[in-house]
């Protein structure tokens, strides 16, 4: 348990780089921001690809399938969906809608995964969800207080639209993920995570040329094909590639292979407060009384959660038996 939380905290640390990715360059469109992340994902998986080559050969095509379909809605459209969020949005709007995912995914975990891992006793289990949603609130009130964009209904009304569809991405992937590792525990999660490089690398070289493609037709000004500053988005993207992809997945991985399926929900947590942390760095302020507020509802959320021990269902004990 403790090692899982550890790992789980260490992939919010990664993750949280997402955020203030887009923001760095703001001229670039997600579909760059998204395939190019990716693209470097699958580049760095292809040399550990080569040195774990021989448990890779044991997944069989089922597991293959399942780790396209994982990188695909859990790694290319959420990220896709987040980034145009954010660029339409602002950081605030979307990190509120985004925020929702611990309780999201606590709530769906509960209601299909429990089957499997044990379920958390809803009367335990409310006050930390609540905890969470009320940190969350008070964390985006002062930073939606202290927002000065502009308002567009229409860019407004379609980014919170991919907010709620990044969301529903990555409900599924982190469960389905969790899922997949928790009824394989015979194999490495490092080696999940390479496969999942590996089948990332086809499928974001062919997005990258479809973007290319769609911005030579629309924005003929635009330099192609890494952009108007391409050593800061070359970079960036490796930077994303490195952290956020290979390192904060393989954590993940490490712990949704240790931890039941009801307790990922919220650790989601450590990468929102991860993000707001390097935003308030890149922002060179402090955060606000209300911003630290919440920020302590959602630690102490977490640790209410974790103090929660999963009970196993009747059908589970008797097939361990």
């Amino acid at each position: 348990m403790f090692k899982g939380v550890l790992f789980a905290l260490a992939a919010g640390l990664m993750w949280g780089l997402i955020f203030v990715g887009p923001v760095m360059v703001p001229e670039y469109p997600a579909t760059l921001l998204s395939t190019g992340r990716y693209l470097a994902f699958g580049l760095i998986a292809l040399p550990l690809a080569w040195y774990d080559r021989r448990r890779l050969r044991e997944l069989s095509c089922q597991d293959w399938l399942e780790a396209l379909k994982l990188t695909a809605i859990g790694n290319l459209l959420y990220y896709l969906c987040l980034a145009s969020a954010i660029q339409r949005t602002g950081a605030p709007v979307s990190t509120m809608i985004i925020g929702t995912l611990p309780v999201v995914i606590s709530l769906c975990a509960n209601l299909f995964y429990s089957q499997h891992d044990g379920r958390l006793s809803w009367r335990k289990l409310t006050p930390a969800l609540l905890l969470i949603a009320c940190g969350l609130l008070l964390v985006n009130v002062a930073e939606l207080h202290g927002s000065t964009q502009p308002f567009d209904a229409w860019r407004y009304g379609s980014g919170i639209g991919l907010a709620v569809m990044a969301v529903a991405c990555w409900t599924w992937f982190p469960l389905r993920n969790a899922h997949w590792l928790r009824q394989h525990p015979d194999k490495k999660p490092i080696t999940w995570s390479t496969a999942q490089g590996v089948v990332t690398l086809p499928l974001a070289l062919l997005g990258y040329g479809l973007a290319c493609l769609q911005l030579s037709l629309s924005h003929s000004g635009f330099a192609l094909p890494l952009g108007p500053r391409p050593w800061v988005f070359l970079w960036l993207m490796l930077a994303l590639g490195v952290f956020c992809s290979w390192i904060g997945a393989l954590c993940w991985n490490e712990a949704s292979q240790r931890l039941p399926t009801v307790l990922v929900g919220p650790l989601i947590v450590f990468e929102i407060l991860a993000g707001l942390a390097y935003a308030f760095m890149l922002r060179q302020t402090w955060p606000p009384l209300m911003t630290l507020g919440g920020i302590v509802c959602l630690m102490v959320g977490v640790i209410v959660a974790m103090r929660i021990k999963p009970q196993k269902s009747r059908i589970s004990r008797i097939s361990n038996s």
